[in-house]
């Protein structure tokens, strides 16, 4: 498949402070590529250098093959970005922001096209383009963003933590318009650290730690390096003794529950089966749980610093 975003060794410093410190990130035509990291990681900096915002300090990157600080007027016309902290004029209204940023990207504003979009985008955002920007909360102001974002089409779609601010029914809409602009061929590369979301949307995911990625694949791919949980009903924890590749069993409130890889758990079902458990369930790993096992350190030592 065809690279749309491509880094290899990318630093970036501020003095002493190196916020990219070796990053190697490849993002595939018609993906949707989750971007994954605690603030502080990198993440920000990364999609500045990406959007030509900032300069590398050292290492290649490209953006449709193209030189982002170079080229950054030809690949913005293809690019839609969305910051998670956004500010608008506070003298304008919604509806002219949004305009306004249409026409950045060679759009004009009584284009029918456009026009039919930007609406159908307000109300499916129930979103009043009337207002002051200064009137507007975080929310409001993030869905301008957005708004402005989807209701010109491009090639690729660059957000930062894009739902921040929203409500559960603007994520649920958010949700299904990456899932339009993805149906039209466009890549989106979604920095995130709401994990459900990024576990709903993404084809592959990235997580980020001091500036280097630590771990990059599909799901299915990365699932592996994290445990199932398996439970059934029972009150004897022996009865899933003798088990190959089980581990912490524990019995409690009615069910027998144990992890096992989550590569080994087709070869032990037949075991459970020839056991004949009842009320069997198997919960696959989380995102979270991946997440965690890169940052659990950094965690234990905050919570061994809150005592």
């Amino acid at each position: 498949m065809t690279s749309v975003i491509r880094t290899s060794g990318l630093a970036k410093h501020y003095g002493r402070v190196h916020a990219l410190d070796g990053l190697d990130l490849e993002v595939e035509k018609g993906q949707i590529h989750g971007f994954l990291g605690p603030n502080g990681a990198g993440k920000s900096t990364t999609i500045r250098v990406l959007l030509g915002l900032a300069r590398a300090t050292a290492g290649e990157a490209s953006v449709f093959g193209s030189h982002p600080w170079q080229d950054a007027v030809a690949l913005h016309r293809r690019i839609a970005y969305v910051p998670g902290d956004v500010s608008i004029w506070p003298n304008l209204s919604g509806g002219e922001a949004i305009d306004l940023m249409a026409r950045l990207r060679s759009v004009p504003r009584r284009d029918p096209a456009y026009r039919a979009e930007r609406e159908r985008l307000c109300e499916a955002f129930q979103f009043d383009p009337r207002k002051k920007g200064r009137a507007y909360s975080k929310g409001n102001r993030q869905k301008v963003a957005l708004i402005a974002a989807f209701s010109v089409p491009a090639d690729l779609y660059i957000l930062d933590e894009p739902t921040s601010g929203l409500d559960p029914l603007m994520e649920v809409m958010f949700r299904r318009e990456i899932a339009r602009v993805r149906a039209g061929g466009a890549t989106v590369l979604l920095s995130s650290h709401i994990l459900s979301e990024v576990e709903q949307l993404c084809d592959r995911v990235s997580i980020i730690r001091a500036g280097r990625i630590v771990e990059s694949g599909t799901l299915a791919e990365l699932r592996h390096l994290t445990r199932t949980e398996v439970s059934f009903e029972g009150t004897d924890a022996a009865a899933a003794g003798g088990i190959a590749g089980v581990h912490d069993i524990v019995a409690e409130e009615g069910r027998v529950r144990f992890t096992v890889d989550s590569d080994a758990v087709t070869a032990m079902l037949p075991e459970l089966a020839r056991r004949d458990v009842a009320g069997l369930r198997v919960n696959p790993p989380s995102l979270e749980e991946l997440f965690l096992r890169h940052y659990g350190d950094d965690l234990a030592a905050m919570e061994a610093g809150g005592r």
